[in-house]
């Protein structure tokens, strides 16, 4: 019985031991992955023991696989392939090659309807698994992988009148530029007649070093139409390539239209798009491709849809995109936008950006009537990579521009044109050139300016600004006011610009008038400015108020909420020397002789011996100096401010005032250091912020009239820039930080709401926050020998700023009827002022899209 048992135990060890060396021995499969017709290597290949451990094959299609286990099964999947199982022997090492083959059942077509979706999932969908493995091969594909690149480029950018009536083509008001409307395209789209009015080209060299990195490009041809001097030709084509911008399907949002649209390989794309494989084909080349259908999962989004075609060559690479916007999508104006990327095959089997289009078509109306056409076209050519140059290439500006680029001859862009412009197209420069010159169109364009911005020309003047003709307000009560300008007919290098105005309720006159002498022998109003000037202004003026774009006397500006009662007349003569760079690093050197009066409910007054005296008036002389530099900075150059086209690029500014005592009779030392930093900041899907950071420093002693008055804001307008619940000359300062958030959502949750979303309204919201102080020697409670602060009704009406910052916060809806902005504005502390609310609306126009 005993011996029994031990043969037992005996046994029961052996198993147990033999089942010890066999999990003790470790399982090792290794091989190679590849295309069972191109023969190439496959990338990411999922390589697993069934049950178990997996891993993914390297560039070259290699795989490695260890375990300890049992597991006699080999699974191989990729996506567009077959699966492969294959028996293998646990404990030793062997190796496997698999050579997979396409699985037609993975590519079969997918019939998408918006009548009823069906059910859509990303997990376990292989057309969501093809695009991860595009996103993560995305730093791989980017022409910045390379040490080197270098290419021509050619770019085409036009604007269309789409679909005129022939009514209007037939009218014998029009007959006179029948010459137009026989230039007609009827082909680029069907349905539509195109007629061209506006073309541009431009070839360049671009080159790109990696280490360190630096991008140059030698603008070697430049053309465009000319519509004369009425309108500002460069701000156009600025304006035109903010809207239609270079598209690099590899970077994670797409800037058009000033918008930022999510790619749909961007690295969150699957969150926002829905994928659906279509198909698998081979190009010209042999090589095999999948066919890609997306779509946005809320159409109302800044989403695309289309088509892609994918490599599997291991590369995962596009190597063709169809795009377009759906029609929900919460853009105004825009009835349809269409983008077309197409790629060809590098010397190292990648594939790189040939040919990019994008065209669009707008209107007020999304009708099929009358609208603007735009497209643009690049092409790529002589594409090199990995090709060192010496750094001279890359030394100086990023963009240099060769001499007399708009001069080239017509034999010279017949040969260098990467695409024979059409007959249509070729007729376009002549045409408009002969329409510049038709009395008739430049009187049209005379009138639109006045309606505009307000200026009419009579010879080599200009007469205007219209708005400011009249205005009223509680200290001048009714105003009248006319003046005018030379423009570059009088003279390229003098300027003179003046205007009278006269008060019926102070009964007194106010003037301006200026001299302008231009150092680069061209206009004042055109970039890049260089001249000196020299003026003298009298006239009135709200401290604290700071406007944009419109002037002092705008009819518009005469309407105002609360107590409008704080004036001074100011005296300023002037002498300014500015200069703008070509890269956008511009400085201004000033001198400026101030005095101010007093005026309104404004009473400037301080203790003398014990006797309070009255001052009539302050005197100080300034010198200025300031440094502003915006990288990449588009503006539309008006006649008389400079509308600006916003991009993500930054701007700084840091200026430095030195009062002087003593000079044309000033009566105060002290330095003023100031700084600004204002950038917008895209978010993708979140929309954008626009940040602006700013503070100063006043160093010396001086009355509360020569701190930093904060920018108020008394109108019923939102104003960006200022305070829109703080009263005038409310706060002053020594010393001040404040930050500025203005965040726009872009429809991100109205979107969503079933109703609200037809209306494509957008949600805004705004966070103000001024942080300052007085020193104790400017503080006239501290020093009775300062100014005091001004009294009503026996209540000061100016304040220094506590411990605490001034904040106020808005909650707003723009998009209304696609230009109207409404905010709730919120001021949340220092409601103990006299004459405050703590809360209002306010509104803003705004043409966007």
């Amino acid at each position: 019985m005993t011996s029994i048992k031990v043969r037992r135990a005996i046994f029961l060890l052996m198993v147990l031991f033999t089942g010890l060396v066999q999990a003790s021995a470790q399982t090792v499969v290794q091989g190679v992955v590849t295309d069972a017709i191109s023969k190439q290597p496959l990338q990411y290949v999922s390589v697993v023991l069934k049950g178990g451990r997996g891993t993914v094959t390297d560039s070259l299609g290699r795989y490695t696989l260890r375990s300890s286990g049992t597991i006699a099964t080999l699974q191989v999947t990729y996506v567009g392939y077959k699966t492969v199982l294959k028996a293998i022997t646990p404990g030793v090492s062997q190796t496997f090659n698999f050579e997979m083959e396409t699985d037609p059942k993975a590519i079969n077509n997918v019939t998408v309807t918006t009548r009823k979706r069906a059910p859509y999932r990303n997990k376990g969908n292989p057309a969501v698994e093809l695009i991860r493995r595009v996103v993560a091969n995305k730093p791989l594909n980017r022409p910045e992988s390379y040490n080197f690149v270098q290419y021509d480029q050619y770019e085409k950018l036009q604007v269309s009148i789409s679909n005129i009536s022939d009514k209007l083509t037939n009218s014998k008001l029009l007959k006179n530029y029948k010459f137009l409307f026989e230039n007609r395209d009827t082909t680029k789209l069907e349905g539509k007649a195109l007629l061209p009015v506006y073309l541009e080209e431009t070839l360049s060299k671009k080159y790109f070093r990696k280490k360190p990195e630096k991008t140059k490009t030698i603008i070697t041809g430049e053309k465009r139409v000319n519509f004369g001097e009425y309108i500002d030709n460069n701000g156009v084509s600025s304006y035109l390539n903010r809207l239609y911008m270079d598209i690099n399907i590899y970077d994670n949002d797409i800037p058009l239209f000033t918008y930022q649209f999510l790619s749909p390989i961007a690295d969150l794309a699957p969150t926002f798009y829905m994928y659906y494989i279509r198909d698998t084909t081979v190009d010209a080349s042999g090589h095999k491709l999948i066919k890609v259908y997306f779509t946005p999962r809320n159409t109302n989004d800044l989403l695309f849809r289309g088509n892609m075609w994918i490599t599997l060559d291991g590369n995962y690479s596009v190597q063709k995109i169809n795009m377009f916007l759906s029609k929900n999508a919460n853009l105004n104006f825009v009835r349809e936008l269409h983008v077309d990327l197409d790629f060809e095959k590098s010397e190292d089997s990648r594939y790189h950006l040939s040919r990019s289009n994008i065209m669009a078509d707008a209107s007020v109306t999304k009708n099929s009537g009358t609208g603007f056409f735009g497209e643009r076209t690049v092409s790529y050519r002589n594409f090199k990579i990995n090709q060192a140059l010496p750094d001279s290439v890359y030394n100086g500006p990023a963009t240099v521009k060769l001499d007399k680029i708009d001069q080239l001859p017509d034999d010279f862009w017949n040969k260098s044109r990467h695409d024979t412009l059409t007959r249509t197209e070729s007729k376009v420069y002549s045409n408009i050139d002969s329409l510049e010159k038709m009395p008739s169109f430049r009187r049209t364009l005379a009138i639109a300016t006045f309606l505009v911005a307000g200026y009419t020309s009579v010879g080599p003047f200009e007469f205007g600004p219209a708005a400011s003709f009249y205005s009223f307000n509680p200290v001048e009560g009714f105003k009248l006011r006319f003046g005018g300008r030379t423009t570059p007919k009088f003279s390229k290098r003098i300027y003179f610009e003046t205007y009278g105005a006269y008060g019926f309720k102070d009964e007194r006159w106010k003037g301006f008038l200026s001299a302008t002498y231009s150092l680069n022998n061209k206009s004042i109003y055109s970039f890049p400015l260089n001249f000196v000037r020299v003026s003298y202004q009298h006239d009135t003026k709200i401290p604290g108020q700071e406007l944009q774009f419109v002037a002092e006397d705008n009819f518009l500006l005469s309407f105002k909420r609360g107590k409008n009662d704080k004036w001074l007349y100011n005296s300023n003569f002037k002498l300014d020397y500015v200069h703008e760079l070509d890269n956008h690093l511009s400085f201004t050197l000033g001198f400026k002789n101030w005095k101010q009066e007093p005026a309104g409910a404004i009473i400037y007054n301080k203790e003398v011996n014990g006797s309070t005296v009255n001052v009539n008036k302050l005197i100080t002389s300034e010198f200025s100096g300031e440094i502003r530099w915006a990288p990449n900075e588009q503006f539309y150059q008006g006649k008389v401010y400079r509308i600006p086209i916003i991009n993500k690029y930054p701007i700084f500014t840091l200026r430095f005032i030195a009062g002087v005592k003593g000079v044309m009779n000033s009566e105060y030392n002290y330095q003023n250091i100031s700084a600004r930093f204002e950038k917008r900041a895209y978010m993708s899907q979140l929309g954008y912020s626009d940040l602006v950071l700013e503070g100063g420093y006043i160093f010396g002693k001086i009355p509360y009239p020569l701190m930093t008055v904060h920018r108020a804001n008394q109108t019923y307008a939102y104003q960006l820039n200022s305070y829109n619940l703080m009263n005038f000359q409310e706060f002053v300062s020594d010393r001040f930080f404040a930050i500025n958030i203005d965040h726009h959502f872009n429809g991100l949750f109205f979107n969503r709401v079933p109703l609200l979303k037809k209306l494509k309204l957008r949600e805004v919201v705004s966070f103000k926050m001024l942080y300052g102080g007085v020193r104790d020697e400017n503080n006239p409670a501290k020093d009775p020998s300062l100014i005091r602060y001004p009294l009503f009704e026996g209540s000061p009406t100016t304040f220094s700023l506590d411990k605490k910052p001034y904040i106020e916060g808005s909650v707003g809806v723009a998009n209304i009827f696609k230009l109207i902005r409404v905010d709730l504005v919120k001021r949340f502390n220092y409601l103990e002022n006299p004459y405050v609310a703590s809360l209002g609306v306010r509104a803003r126009f705004k043409f966007d899209f």
